[in-house]
């Protein structure tokens, strides 16, 4: 199956990309997880396609569940070892019934991100998203107990926002913040509340990982 391929419908305008102070943070998150080959691109892994994104929420908090806006890294950027404003796009609506996403921006936004516009919806305190490709997470999620998404699930679809939901509704994701993705080879998907939640929930489980595979 190839990795980052859209496969929602996508209502995209292209548009100016925000300030540079807004993806600050987000950027640098981002970067680690380029360098730690988490976020990137490899000829010899999926086919050769980019893998990992990652997103922010932004204002206004008010917004109905469907339409919280969210920055989030662009479609095919993972080769780039650094990105700036113009590599984000701004989400504005997620709609995984109509499997239908609305976005803005100088770049299409990641094809992840109907995932990350469900967790938004699902749970309002989450500000920050990393979905990464580590094997060693990947094969390790069912023996540290992480909550994971159906095996016959593929990503960016409205089962795979399903499935998050499901996860949301019967296990303890909400409180553990991170879930491996078993049909989507190597993914794995941390969130928080803040940009440092997030990451070093990631970090945390990938060193227990570590810990369990090399045991």
């Amino acid at each position: 199956m190839q990795e980052g391929v859209i496969k929602f419908q996508l209502d995209y305008e292209h548009g100016p990309a925000v300030p540079t102070a807004d993806v600050r943070e987000l950027n640098a998150w981002r970067t680690i997880c380029h360098q730690t080959g988490l976020i990137g691109q490899d000829p010899q892994r999926y086919m050769g396609y980019g893998f990992g994104n990652i997103s922010q929420r932004i204002p206004p908090w008010s917004a109905p569940a469907q339409a919280r806006p969210f920055l989030i890294s662009g479609t095919q950027t993972g080769h780039l070892a650094a990105l700036t404003a113009d590599h984000y796009a701004v989400v504005t609506a997620c709609y995984p019934a109509q499997n239908r996403v609305v976005a803005t921006g100088p770049v299409q936004p990641s094809s992840e991100s109907m995932t990350h516009g469900t967790i938004y919806a699902l749970d309002a305190a989450v500000r920050f998203i990393i979905h990464v490709h580590s094997p060693v997470l990947w094969q390790a999620a069912a023996g540290l107990g992480l909550p994971l998404t159906a095996a016959d699930v593929a990503y960016g679809t409205p089962a795979m926002g399903q499935e998050v939901e499901r996860l949301f509704r019967e296990t303890d994701v909400g409180q553990r913040r991170i879930f491996g993705m078993a049909g989507h080879e190597d993914g794995v998907v941390a969130f928080g509340e803040t940009a440092a939640q997030a990451g070093s929930t990631l970090l945390t489980t990938l060193a227990q990982a570590l810990a369990v595979l090399t045991l």
